[in-house]
């Protein structure tokens, strides 16, 4: 198999060239300063600017993918800001501290297992960043011990990553693979929920030696008041995000409109419940707009432009011919996205695969893209920058890279390589069933 070397054109290195620095730029983010969403946006649009100065038969083609892709990318956007918006009602409204106050546990044993468990499914609702600074602010308030606060940081980044894996709206990058129609939700949740959970497990067991005793009684902890009607909320929000799976597969409409149908959903809902109060103007939508994140959507779009970019180039054929030629067995592939993960955005990776590989190689709940599902969610763990999970635990608790090299990286490539292993096993059982 020969790699088409001689159909990579001058722009095409040039758009590579922009890629790798711009690349480069978003993972030293925090020494440089720079927000990765600028550097995002500029790199995306900067690689499309290339292409078009081309020849116009070349730009003919390249606007046709530019106008295909931007559908999919702007179902991606979509849906994620509809997501972002819920979980932010539902913070608003303090309904997340009800799941905080089940975990005021004094022995540190039962504590770990119960940060690890309850983020593990936490997490395969929201995304694994907003579970992440959601229990890492829990254990801050709790824990006084600065070493164990921050072991368990590790942890609750371990069982994010983990979590959001193994559902179609747990982790961007699975999202990715649901919404371009790599894998389905019923088979990913049968296929890797086992390996998610027991690799977390195995790392839990790990940590078990370390964590001994009881924590000590932390005085001056003030619980945070449930606004009105926040339970309420945070049921409603759940429900709202766990549907969107079944409302595609009813109506068979693309997933962002699900997710918009949940928004508009609890849209209605809060405003019918806070219309009548002044004191509660804070709680409706229209207030809560302005705090959604929408730098993650800006970085998402910079990202996705950028591979798709590569893709219209060619270069991500000719990486995928390269690898087929240097790795004879395909499962190696995922492995090593994985590997990758944790030093790359796990959704660049992802997005840069299916732009290689498409649905004739590999198909739909093929044991390779529900590796990949697997694979570039849980292997962000093994480096802190290697996952938005791991950036955010570094920010609010001051984490340094090194610490969490000598601490964390062990369990996490243990879960990593346990969960394998579990995928491995139940493959051959999994097909005989179905």
């Amino acid at each position: 198999m020969d790699i088409n070397l001689e159909e990579i054109t001058h722009h095409a290195h040039l758009v590579l060239g922009i890629f790798l620095v711009g690349y480069t730029a978003i993972i030293i983010e925090q020494v440089i300063k720079l927000n990765k969403a600028a550097t995002g946006l500029l790199m995306g649009i900067g690689c499309w600017m290339v292409l078009f100065l081309e020849p116009a038969e070349s730009v003919d083609r390249h606007l046709y993918i530019f106008s295909f892709q931007m559908f999919k990318v702007s179902q991606i956007l979509f849906f994620l800001m509809g997501a972002l918006t819920i979980v932010e009602i539902i913070n608003t409204h303090k309904g997340f501290s009800i799941i905080t106050k089940s975990l005021r546990i004094r022995s540190k044993r039962k504590m770990l297992w119960a940060t690890g468990l309850v983020t593990f499914f936490l997490s395969s609702v929201l995304d694994n960043l907003t579970t992440t600074v959601v229990m890492v602010s829990l254990i801050a308030k709790l824990i006084e011990d600065r070493e164990e606060r921050l072991m368990l940081g590790g942890v609750i980044v371990i069982a994010a990553n983990s979590g959001g894996a193994w559902t179609p709206i747990g982790d961007v990058a699975t999202t990715l693979l649901w919404i371009y129609g790599q894998i389905t939700t019923w088979a990913v949740m049968r296929d890797l929920f086992l390996p998610s959970i027991l690799g977390l497990s195995a790392c839990l067991f790990w940590f078990s030696f370390k964590f001994k005793g009881q924590f000590a009684v932390t005085e001056g902890v003030k619980e945070e008041k449930v606004e009105p009607w926040g339970t309420l909320v945070l049921i409603l929000g759940i429900c709202s995000l766990v549907f969107v799976p079944f409302f595609k597969v009813l109506t068979d409409l693309p997933a962002f409109m699900g997710m918009m149908f949940g928004l508009g959903f609890m849209w209605v809902v809060t405003d019918l419940l806070h219309y009548k109060y002044r004191d509660r103007e804070h709680l409706r939508v229209t207030a809560i707009l302005p705090r959604v994140d929408i730098s993650v959507i800006f970085f998402y779009l910079g990202v996705l432009l950028s591979i798709s970019s590569l893709e219209s180039a060619g270069l991500l054929k000719n990486m995928s011919l390269w690898l087929n030629l240097h790795m004879k067995t395909p499962e190696f592939i995922p492995i090593l996205i994985g590997l990758v993960s944790s030093v790359v955005d796990n959704v660049s990776l992802v997005a840069a695969t299916i732009g290689m590989y498409n649905l004739k190689q590999f198909k739909t709940d093929s044991s390779f893209w529900q590796m990949v599902a697997y694979c570039a969610g849980t292997g962000g763990s093994i480096l802190i920058i290697g996952s938005a999970a791991g950036v955010a635990l570094m920010a609010i608790e001051k984490v340094d890279f090194m610490w969490y090299m000598k601490k964390i990286t062990v369990p996490a490539l243990i879960a990593y390589f346990v969960g394998l292993a579990v995928y491995f096993l139940l493959s051959p059982l999994t097909k005989l069933l179905i």
